[in-house]
Order: C-alpha cells, then structure tokens, then sequence
C-alpha cells in the first residue's frame, strides 16, 4: 500500500523508500514500499539480529572464540569484496567478528558469525527465513548471510542455494525488521553508531571505516546527520546503492530505507530528505493527561460498596506523533472490560484504587498507515478506578435490601392506584 503524494512531501530519487516511526511503526512517508528488490549488505542487519538473539538467549557469548572455517578464509581473503582479512590459527571473538561485520561490512567475518551461530551458513538461511516470517515480514527470500550475489563468493555460497541469486526484500519489511532489531537489541547501536576502529591491531591491523556516511564525524563530514547511530548500508551490481538509516533527536527515533539511489552519495542525501520531512513536518503531541477523565465515562456504578459510584481515570499520559503537532486532530474514546460488571453493568464492592478497568485509545488518525496490520490499533493507556470503595456493612447493606423492597411496594401501590382513575 502507497500513501498518496502530499504537497509538502519530498521527491526522493530511489526506486523505493519508507520512514517510519520507530516507536509505533507508523508510516510518514513511503514510496513503492513494497516492490521486491535485492537488499544488499542491509542484509547483515537479519544477521545482526541473530547473533543478538543467539546471545540473549545465552546460546553463544560474545567472548566466544569462534572457529574459522576454510571456506570464511577464502572469502575474506577476497579483496574485491569488503572484507578483514581473516587467518587459519588466529583467534577472533564473536564480539571482533560482529564488529567487522556492523561497522565494515566484512564478508567473512559475517559467513564465520552465521557458522557460529547455526553450525553451517545453510542452516543459517533457514533461521534467517523463518525468522523473517515469525517478525511478520511478507516479501523477502534470503539465500545468504552477507547480501552478496552467490556468484560473487565463487563457488562457496550456501549448499541449496542457486550459483547466481540474491537476496531479495521489500523497504517495508526491511523496516520491519529494523524496527524489531531496536525494539529488542538497542544496543545494536552501539556498534552501529562506531564510525572507525582498528581490526586486530596486533595482526591485520585493519582500519575499519563505517560505511555509514550520515555519522557525525564520519568520513565524508558533509553528509553528517545530527542524531544518526546507524543502520547498514548495500551495494551490489543488482542492488545499486541502498541504506537502512536511523536517526534520534528531541526523543523521536525515525527508521528509514532507501533502495536503488542513482549513486553512493545520494543514498545519503535522499536519507536527509527524509529526516528533514520528518523533524520538521511531525511532531509528538500529548493527546491524553496522567489522570485525565473523560465525558463518557467519568464514573461507574457500584453495588454492595459504601459508596454508589467511582470515578476513573487514564493511568498514563499518552503522546502521539502528528503531522503538525496538531492535537485536536485525535479524539480519546473509552472502552469498559465488561466482564469486569455485573448483569446490570456495575461494579461489585470491594474496588481497589488503580484496579485497570477498560482502556482509553486513540481515533482520529483513519488515514495512518502503519508497518503491520497489527500495529494500526489506536495507541492506548489503561483506564483504572481512582479511588478505593470498601463493601458496604451488614446493616447498611439489609437497610438498603428492605428500603428497596419497601420502595419497589409504593411504586407498585402508586401504578395501582392510578390505574384506577
């Protein structure tokens, strides 16, 4: 799904391209998202996110030395692809090789990494596709680690895998799973966000420049984006040049991608379009107050309690991104956990204060898009009961029994008589 053009949306000059807010996964921006392209070395991002997962999980650590197979050799010791230069009997830690892949972009160091993780690159792919599909991202083949066309690795591309194929993947789900890489691995910036550091010094002594020119500091200072900390740039022959970008500043975090720029430099340069339409068109706009109540439902009824009602109220504040920061633009609306009621849609004496009852969420935004179904549920804050209400004692509670029978008989008596006359 495209977004249709607005006025004051920029003309990026990408095949495809997509900004997204990083905390909701809304959509900004978009341009033939959804096309299928080859990703390149954004690639490495699935295979950052593994190794990330393999070590929360405690399946590896990142002190591990990892054994370097022959084939990792021979591919890191080709010099027409980004590599280090990676040794029979050297020893590199999961940390090193991570590293040489996030910041370099090294090949080898990626295919030893994959080897690491799963025990051959082969199942490596297989984790990296059924990974996708669980992340929810529809339009993607990955038949390597690094990005590479197979025909570049001569012959060593994992078994299964055709001598001249590419991975290949949509700007949405390349979002997807940069978002989901933040969202659970931020410290994957850590890394990301290094614009040089030295390879095995004692040995290769390989200065490592990030690729990323959008990096304050970074090689190419003209292009330097305030608050960029990655993401991963791609090149092949099929590819052309693309960029997974991310950016923070005043507490925003934008995710963006671009695929099929005409050249190195304008992966860039369409990037900052996309971060400048983004700081400067939306802003973050509370549309719901700590403590706020609401005319809907600003009290529910009580029975059994010493009081008759109790008043609610949002539990949290709730800020939203909009297209000018205009709040009025949203509108709260209230929704009651009705198995929390009884038949007669009270609540049953004792209440305790802060007890969640429904949820007050977001309408208004009919024409967001967001990177997954899943994520265009209006954003929403717990409904809670502001105060306590203790049950009501034996007397008060038969008082109000015999007071309500003896009622129900007036009003019975009162119809009667009437229906007299």
């Amino acid at each position: 799904m495209e977004k249709e053009v607005e006025a004051n949306e920029p003309s990026v000059e990408a095949d495809s391209a997509i900004l997204v807010d990083a905390e909701t996964g809304k959509v900004l921006y978009s341009k033939k998202p959804d096309i299928i392209l080859p990703p390149a070395s954004m690639t490495k991002i699935m295979t950052e996110y593994l190794v990330n997962e393999a070590a929360s999980n405690g399946d590896i650590s990142w002190d591990d030395e990892v054994t370097i197979s022959d084939k990792t050799i021979e591919i890191s010791q080709d010099y027409d692809l980004s590599n280090v230069p990676l040794r029979e009997g050297e020893s590199y830690s999961v940390q090193e090789l991570y590293e040489a892949m996030a910041i370099y972009s090294a090949n080898g160091a990626t295919v030893a990494l994959a080897e690491h993780v799963a025990g051959s690159e082969s199942d490596f792919v297989d984790m990296m596709n059924q990974k996708a599909e669980e992340l929810g991202m529809e339009e993607y083949e990955f038949v390597n680690s690094t990005g590479l066309n197979n025909q570049s690795m001569n012959g060593l591309h994992p078994e299964g895998t055709g001598d001249d194929v590419e991975n290949m993947m949509s700007a949405r789900a390349m979002a997807i799973l940069t978002y989901h890489l933040l969202d659970e691995y931020p410290e994957a910036l850590d890394t990301a966000s290094i614009t040089e550091k030295t390879f095995k010094e004692e040995t290769a002594n390989v200065l490592m420049e990030n690729w990323n020119w959008m990096l304050p500091g970074s090689l190419e200072e003209h292009l330097d984006y305030e608050g960029v900390d990655g993401l991963k740039t791609g090149y092949t022959d099929l590819a052309g040049n693309a960029f997974t970008g991310t950016v923070e500043q005043g507490g925003t975090r934008y995710i963006s991608v671009v695929m099929r720029t005409g050249t190195r430099m304008a992966r860039f340069e369409e990037t900052a379009k996309l971060y400048d339409y983004g700081f400067n068109e939306f802003s973050s706009a509370e549309v719901i107050a700590d403590g706020e109540t609401f005319e809907d439902v600003s009290t529910l009824p009580v029975t059994k309690g010493k009081e008759d009602s109790v008043p609610v109220s949002a539990k949290d504040s709730l800020s939203v991104l909009l297209e000018g920061g205009d709040a009025e633009a949203v509108t709260p609306t209230t929704t009651i956990d009705e198995e929390l009621l009884n038949e007669d849609g009270e609540l049953e004496a004792p209440v305790e204060a802060g007890t969640e009852i429904g949820t007050v969420s977001i309408d208004g935004q009919a024409n967001s898009e967001y990177l997954k179904d899943n994520m265009a549920s209006s954003q929403e804050v717990p409904l809670v009961i502001e105060e306590e209400v203790e049950k009501a004692g034996w007397l008060s509670l038969t008082a109000r029994s015999v007071g309500g029978f003896f009622g129900s008989m007036w009003n019975s008596a009162s119809s009667f008589v009437k229906g007299l006359f």
